[in-house]
C-alpha cells in the first residue's frame, strides 16, 4: 500500500511539473545593458530617468507579468575607448539589449558588433544622420535624427533672407555628418554654407580663438555652432571677447545648448552674457498630464534640470519593456550561442570567444520596430526609415536670465508661431516666428554679411568703350563718368550700409572690350563686380548673379532710307499690283453674277447687248461708292448684292485709312524691311565690336560669319551705312535699341526698320551669391519707383531729335493676304447663286416647255437644240416665256379636239 501510494504521488508530479515549466518560460530577470559618462551633462539626467522608468515599470501590473527588468548601468568616464569596451562586456553576458553609447562616433562602432551579435542597440542622444538601417541594421535611434534639426535651421535661414551661412563644428563624425546634411537642406533653400570651420574634438581656448578670428574675416553674419557639450559654451565666451556678439552678428546653435540652459538653470551670470540673442533649437515634446506629473516628480528626485534627453530616456525604457513582453508573446527565448566566426579566433587574452549571439535578436528587434506606444515625448512609432513620427523642433531665443520660444518647426508644415495641436484648431497661417532679440540687443533682423574686413575696396570692372561716351566713358585724366556710372553710384547711396569701391577700366580704349570677358573675370576674382552696358544673356547668367536690369534694351537694325515724297499716282500706293488686279476681277465677276441672277424678269438688266454690257459694267463699278440706280428683284441677287456690297465697304475704308496715312505722314522707304531680309539675301551686315551680337546673328540666326563686318563707333556706323554693300561698306547694322537711339538721335538718314526681335536688358554683374546683388536690384528698383533712373536717363541719354524723328517707315501696302478671306465668302455666294439659279431655271423650262424638254420625236430632239431652247428659254423675259407656253397649250388642246371630231 504504501509503495502504490508512493507511484500515484509521482505519476501525478509529473504533469505538474510540465506544467510549471511552461508557465514559467519567461524568466524572472531580462537583463538591459547601459553606458554613458555619469557626471556629463546628459549623464546627469539620464541616470535618474532610467531607474524612475525601471521602478515603473516593474510596477506596472500590465507588462512583464513575473519578469522583472534590470538595466546595468556601466560610466565610461568621458573615455572614447571606455565607451567602446563597456558594450563589449555586456555581449558577453546574457543582456537583450543596450542602451548607448552616448556619442555617435563610438555609436558607429559598437553598431557593428551588434549587427554581428544580434543585439540591439538603442541610443537617444547618438544622432549622426548617416547611421542608416541599412548599414546598421539593430542600431535604433530612440530620439529624433539630426537630419531634421538642420532641415529646421534651413528654414530659419530662408524665412530670413539669408543666403550664406558659416557653419562651426567639431572635426569628427558627428560634427562633420551633421553640418553635411545642413549643406544639403540648404541647397534645397537656394542657399549655402560659405566657409566650414572645423575645429579638434578637444579644442584648446587657442584653437577657438584662432578659428573665431578666420569667421570675423569672412563675409558671412549668419553663424550655425554645431557644438559639444564640453567645448560650446567656451566658444560663446570667445566670440564676445572677440566683439563677435553685436549687432549684426547672428549665431543659431543646434539643441546642445537648450540642453545645457535646461539642465544647469540657471546658468551662471557670465556664462547667460556670452549667449545673449542666440537662437538655438530644442527637441520638441507636446504637453500631456503625463508630462505635468513626471515634470512634478522630477524635482522630487533631483535637484539637476529636466532637459528633453531625460523624457526620450524614461520612454526608450518602456518602449523596451513593451517590445520584450511582445517578444515573450510571440514565443520568444532568451538564449544565447557562440559565433562560430569568433569561435576559429580562439580566446587569447582578450576572450572573443566570450562574446555571444542573441538567438532571438531579430525577433526582438520587429517587436522593438512594431511599438507604437504615447510617452512623455509623444508618440513613439518608427517609420519605414527607422526615424520616430512627427519629428519637430522648438526655436528658442536666448534673452535675459533664460529664453523664450519664438515658434516651432515641423517638418510636414515648416516654421510656425503655434504648436501642433493648436493649429489643428485654426486656420492662421501668417507669422512663421515672433520677434527676436538679436545680439547686441537689437531688435531689427541682420542683413546677415558685411564686406571682408580685409581693408580692401571692391574692385568695380568698368568696359572701357570707343564707343558711346553717354553710356559710359574713360576720360584721360582717369575719371569714369556716364549713364551706367552714375545708376551705380545712385543706387550704392540707398544702401543702408557703406559700400567702398573703386572703379577700373577694363580694356585699352581702341578695341571695345568684351563683357562675357570682363563677365568671367569677375567669376576668376579679378573684379569683385561690373558696371557698365553689360547684357543680361544666358552665357552670361551661368557665371554670375545681375541685378534687376535697369535697361531694357533689345536688338534692332538700322539701315538707310529716304523720305517718300507725294506723286501724281500715289493713290495708288495703299495696294499691292496684285490686290488691285483681284479687286477688279472681283467687281466684274459680281456684276456678271448679278445680270445673270437678274436678266430674265428685271427690265433694267434686259435691252441691246451693247446696253447690257454698260449697264453690267456701270452696276460693277457704282457699287464702289453704294450710287448704283439698279435695283435687284430678286432674293438671290440681292443676297449675293448685299454679301458684295460688306466687301466693298471693307476695302473702301482699308483704302481711305491707308491712303490718309501716306498723304499727312512721312513716310520713310528701305530695302531693308527688318532681320527676315537679312537672313534672305547675302549683303554685309554691320555689329558692334566685342557685343555679344556677332555670336548672337551666327548662332541663333545662322548668318555666316563672312557677312558680318566688325564696327567700333557710331562714326564707323554711319560710313559703312553711307558707303552701302557696293563701296564695301554694310546694307544695315544690327546693335541694341539703347545705342541706336543715340546714333539716330542726329542722322535722319537712317531708321529703324522692322520690329526689335530680342528682349534682353543691362544689369550689373556680381560674383555668384553674392548678397550685395540683391540689395543692389532693390535700390535699382527704389530709384525706377522715386523718378531718379528717369532723370538720370534724361541726363545722359536724351538727345535733340532730328527733323524726322516723328516720321514712319513706309507702311506696308496693303496685300490680298489681308482680305482673301473676304473674296472666298464674296465668291462661294456667287457660285451658290448661280448653281440655285440654274436649278429654279431647269425646273421651270421643264414645267413650261415639256416637248423641248423631253426631246420630243415630233421636234428638234438633238441635244445641241435641247441646249439651245433651254438658253432661249433663260434669255426670253419671263413674262413672255408664260404667255408663250399658254399659246402653245391652247393650240394643242384646239388641236386634240379637232381629231377627236373628225374620227
Amino acid at each position: 500500500m504504501k509503495w502504490f501510494l508512493l507511484m500515484l504521488i509521482i505519476c501525478n508530479a509529473v504533469p505538474l511539473q510540465g506544467l510549471t515549466k511552461i508557465v514559467s518560460a519567461r524568466p524572472q530577470v531580462v537583463n538591459i545593458g547601459s553606458v554613458f559618462t555619469f557626471n556629463s551633462l546628459i549623464g546627469k539626467v539620464i541616470k535618474v530617468a532610467m531607474d524612475a522608468a525601471v521602478e515603473d515599470v516593474n510596477a506596472s501590473p500590465s507588462i512583464l507579468n513575473t519578469t522583472t527588468l534590470r538595466i546595468i548601468m556601466h560610466d565610461t568616464k568621458y573615455n572614447g575607448f571606455m565607451s567602446i569596451m563597456e558594450p563589449l562586456q555586456f555581449m558577453e553576458s546574457e543582456t537583450v539589449a543596450i542602451i548607448g553609447p552616448q556619442r555617435s562616433t563610438t555609436a558607429r562602432v559598437v553598431a557593428h558588433v551588434a549587427t554581428e551579435l544580434k543585439i540591439p542597440i538603442l541610443s537617444f542622444s547618438a544622432t549622426d544622420p548617416t547611421m542608416s538601417p541599412l548599414q546598421f541594421p539593430f542600431f535604433i535611434r530612440t530620439s529624433q535624427n539630426d537630419l531634421f534639426q538642420m532641415a529646421a535651421i534651413a528654414d530659419i535661414v530662408q524665412f530670413y533672407g539669408w543666403r550664406e551661412v558659416v557653419a562651426i563644428y567639431g572635426d569628427d563624425d558627428y560634427g562633420r555628418n551633421g553640418v553635411a546634411a545642413l549643406g544639403d537642406r540648404l541647397s534645397e533653400k537656394r542657399c549655402r554654407i560659405s566657409y566650414k570651420a572645423a575645429l579638434p574634438p578637444a579644442p584648446t581656448r587657442e584653437n577657438i580663438t584662432d578659428l573665431l578670428i578666420k569667421v570675423a574675416l569672412s563675409e558671412s553674419r549668419i553663424i550655425v555652432v554645431h557644438a559639444s557639450f564640453i567645448w560650446g559654451l567656451e566658444l560663446f565666451n570667445v566670440a564676445r571677447n572677440l566683439g563677435m556678439m553685436s549687432t549684426g552678428y547672428v549665431w543659431i546653435a543646434t539643441n546642445w545648448l537648450s540642453t545645457i540652459i535646461d539642465t544647469d538653470s540657471p546658468l551662471p551670470l557670465d556664462t547667460i552674457n556670452n549667449i545673449q540673442g542666440v537662437i538655438t533649437l530644442r527637441l520638441h515634446t507636446p504637453n500631456s498630464i503625463m508630462k505635468q506629473n513626471f515634470v512634478q516628480r522630477w524635482h522630487n528626485l533631483t535637484h539637476v534640470g529636466l532637459s528633453t534627453y531625460a523624457l526620450y530616456a524614461y520612454d526608450t525604457v518602456w518602449l523596451l519593456a513593451q517590445a520584450i513582453d511582445d517578444f515573450f508573446k510571440k514565443g520568444g527565448n532568451v538564449s544565447f550561442s557562440k559565433n562560430p566566426i569568433i569561435s576559429e579566433l580562439g580566446g587569447g587574452n582578450l576572450h572573443l570567444d566570450a562574446l555571444k549571439v542573441f538567438d532571438g535578436g531579430k525577433i526582438f528587434l520587429e517587436s522593438i520596430l512594431q511599438v507604437d506606444r504615447i510617452g512623455l515625448t509623444g508618440r513613439m512609432k518608427f517609420t519605414s526609415d527607422r526615424n520616430l513620427v512627427n519629428p519637430a523642433f522648438d526655436v528658442l531665443n536666448v534673452i535675459g536670465t533664460g529664453y523664450t520660444t519664438i515658434g516651432y518647426w515641423f517638418n510636414h508644415s515648416g516654421l510656425s508661431v503655434m504648436p501642433a495641436d493648436e493649429m489643428e484648431n485654426t486656420s492662421f497661417s501668417g507669422q512663421k516666428l515672433h520677434s527676436v532679440v538679436w545680439p547686441g540687443h537689437s531688435i531689427k533682423i541682420p542683413r546677415g554679411w558685411v564686406f571682408s574686413n580685409n581693408g580692401r575696396h571692391l574692385r568695380i570692372g568698368v568696359p572701357n568703350r570707343y564707343r558711346f561716351e553717354e553710356v559710359v566713358s574713360v576720360k584721360s585724366n582717369g575719371m569714369i563718368t556716364g549713364f551706367c556710372v552714375d545708376v551705380f553710384i545712385a543706387a550704392i547711396n540707398l544702401l543702408p550700409y557703406a559700400v567702398p569701391f573703386e572703379l577700373v577700366a577694363f580694356g585699352n580704349g581702341h578695341d571695345n572690350p568684351s563683357n562675357s570677358e570682363l563677365v568671367r573675370l569677375i567669376t576668376t576674382g579679378v573684379y569683385d563686380a561690373g558696371v557698365g552696358d553689360i547684357t543680361i544673356i544666358t552665357e552670361r547668367t551661368k557665371m554670375a548673379d545681375f541685378t534687376q536690369p535697369y535697361v531694357e534694351s533689345g536688338l534692332v537694325v538700322v539701315a538707310p532710307v529716304r523720305k517718300l515724297g507725294s506723286s501724281a499716282m500715289a493713290f495708288l500706293r495703299p495696294f499691292t499690283p496684285q490686290m488691285w488686279l483681284i479687286a477688279a476681277a472681283s467687281f466684274l465677276i459680281v456684276g456678271a453674277v448679278i445680270w445673270c441672277l437678274e436678266h430674265k424678269h428685271n427690265d433694267e438688266f434686259r435691252g441691246p447687248p451693247r446696253r447690257q454690257v454698260i449697264t453690267t459694267f456701270w452696276f460693277s463699278f457704282s457699287t464702289l461708292f453704294f450710287s448704283h440706280r439698279e435695283t435687284t428683284t430678286s432674293n438671290l441677287g440681292r443676297i449675293v448684292l448685299i454679301i458684295w456690297l460688306f466687301v466693298v465697304l471693307i476695302i473702301n475704308s482699308s483704302y481711305t485709312a491707308s491712303l490718309t496715312s501716306i498723304l499727312t505722314v512721312h513716310q520713310l522707304s528701305s530695302p531693308i524691311k527688318g532681320i527676315e531680309t537679312l537672313q534672305t539675301n547675302h549683303d554685309p551686315i554691320g555689329y558692334p565690336q566685342g557685343s555679344f551680337v556677332r555670336d548672337y546673328l551666327i548662332h541663333e540666326l545662322n548668318i555666316h560669319v563672312s557677312r558680318l563686318v566688325p564696327l567700333r563707333s557710331p562714326e564707323e556706323y554711319d560710313k559703312a551705312l553711307r558707303d552701302g554693300p557696293g563701296k564695301g561698306g554694310v546694307a544695315a547694322v544690327v546693335d541694341e535699341r539703347a545705342y541706336i537711339e543715340l546714333f539716330l538721335s542726329n542722322r535722319c538718314e537712317f531708321g529703324i526698320v522692322g520690329q526689335e526681335f530680342t528682349k534682353n536688358g543691362w544689369g550689373f554683374a556680381f560674383p555668384r551669391n553674392s548678397p550685395l546683388a540683391v540689395d543692389v536690384s532693390a535700390a535699382i528698383l527704389q530709384l525706377s519707383e522715386n523718378g531718379d533712373m528717369q532723370r538720370i536717363r534724361d541726363k545722359w541719354l536724351l538727345r535733340k531729335a532730328c527733323s524726322l524723328q516723328g516720321a514712319e517707315i513706309e507702311v506696308d501696302r496693303l496685300e490680298l493676304k489681308s482680305f482673301w478671306g473676304l473674296f472666298v465668302v464674296c465668291g462661294v455666294a456667287c457660285v451658290l447663286a448661280l448653281a440655285v439659279y440654274t436649278v429654279l431655271m431647269i425646273r421651270q423650262f421643264g414645267q413650261q416647255c415639256p416637248e423641248e424638254a423631253e426631246g420630243s420625236i415630233r421636234r428638234r430632239s438633238s441635244p445641241s437644240a435641247r441646249i439651245h431652247s433651254f438658253l432661249s428659254f433663260v434669255k426670253e423675259k419671263e413674262e413672255d416665256a408664260k404667255a408663250r407656253s399658254s399659246r402653245e397649250r391652247q393650240l394643242e388642246d384646239i388641236s386634240a379636239n379637232g381629231s377627236s371630231r373628225c374620227n
